[in-house]
């Protein structure tokens, strides 16, 4: 009885593994199905299916799409009965920015037919800021539920909006952090900054001391992404959860992944190193199966010379872009410099474009 109880458990997790993967191909294709047809690109949609793999199928899409729906309309509603200091000929789509950027950091009264309310901001989340420790942690669902998040979903969350109200938010990139970038006929880009709640000049991105000047000319850094990249972004979250769902995985899929977004987005620091550290991967488990010390065994085989090679040949190859790994000490440091040094980094101009009358 207890033997054939064992089998049945066996056969449940070998069918619940099998349905996450199938999952997990299923979401990869409508992913590349959407950077092949640009019509079908849907940041939103992209989020929902990243975040449903990994929860299994479970994501409660339902209650997704309608809180995007509520502070859609809340954004909207807001939009009509504010006006801005500014005044050129783009002031409607400057408007939509400004007010978005409100909705999102911003304790905001409003009153229905049962009384009087306030919107509560969306916040920094200073727990397992990576999702180290829980990757749901980096999931929109989880900051439209509690109203805390990080540099991930929270610029995430702000695209997802821009879209519904029909605006550009360009996602941009740092070292290990994602914020937005917009432009304006009066100033051109500038950055905004949801971690904090702020519009930092390109000076603040600079001093975190690691952002080399190859980075930002390789465009690893300080660009503002196409929808397109955006996806391929989509498709590394989605390959890394999928080496957390599956940690003894052969490699197959994320390198999949990492070959469709990079073919879009070949800077993508993220998709190299995930490249790289997939490569290392699977050379050490067809060594580890025939047993015997690493180093000997690369130089046995031909095969092994040259993926090692290769291996090798991706992390220089990211290392000479500019790329250098930021601890996650320094990160909260230049997070809070922002705060700290808030008249040196801040750009006054947006700041005060974004007033309201």
């Amino acid at each position: 009885m207890k033997k054939t109880l064992i089998v049945f458990l066996l056969i449940c997790i070998t069918s619940t593994a099998q349905d996450r993967e199938t999952l997990y191909l299923g979401a990869l294709t409508s992913l590349t199905e959407m950077l092949q047809d640009s019509t079908k690109i849907s940041f939103k949609k992209a989020v929902m299916i990243v975040e449903n793999a990994y929860l299994h199928g479970t994501l409660d899409t339902l209650a997704f799409n309608d809180e995007i729906e509520r502070l859609k309309k809340f954004t909207q509603a807001i939009y009509k009965n504010r006006s801005l200091l500014y005044k050129e000929r783009d002031s409607l789509e400057v408007k939509k920015q400004a007010v978005l950027f409100s909705v999102m950091k911003d304790t905001i009264p409003y009153f229905n037919a049962t009384g009087e309310y306030k919107h509560i901001p969306f916040t920094y989340d200073f727990e397992d800021i990576w999702g180290h420790k829980n990757w749901e942690n980096m999931f929109v669902s989880k900051l439209l539920q509690t109203r805390k998040g990080n540099c991930h979903s929270l610029p995430y969350l702000y695209k997802i909006l821009a879209q519904e109200i029909g605006t550009e938010a360009h996602l941009a990139l740092a070292p290990n952090h994602v914020y937005i970038k917009s432009q304006n006929h009066k100033d051109g880009w500038y950055n905004t900054e949801l971690t904090s709640g702020q519009f930092p000049n390109d000076a603040w991105l600079m001093a975190s001391g690691y952002v080399h000047l190859d980075a930002v000319a390789n465009k690893i850094y300080m660009e503002a992404l196409n929808d397109k990249q955006s996806i391929a972004m989509c498709i590394i979250d989605l390959a890394e959860g999928y080496n957390k769902a599956f940690p003894a995985n052969d490699g197959a899929f994320p390198m999949l992944a990492c070959e469709i977004a990079l073919r879009v987005y070949p800077h993508y620091i993220n998709g190299r190193i995930l490249r790289a550290e997939t490569i290392k991967k699977i050379l050490e488990q067809k060594i580890e199966k025939e047993g015997g010390e690493f180093s000997a065994k690369i130089r046995e085989k031909e095969e092994y010379k040259e993926t090692f090679l290769a291996m090798q040949h991706e992390y220089a190859v990211i290392h000479h872009a500019g790329y250098r790994r930021m601890p996650e000490e320094m990160y909260l440091k230049w997070l809070s410099s922002l705060n700290a040094e808030r008249e040196k980094y801040i750009n006054k101009e947006i700041t005060n474009r974004n007033k309201s009358n």
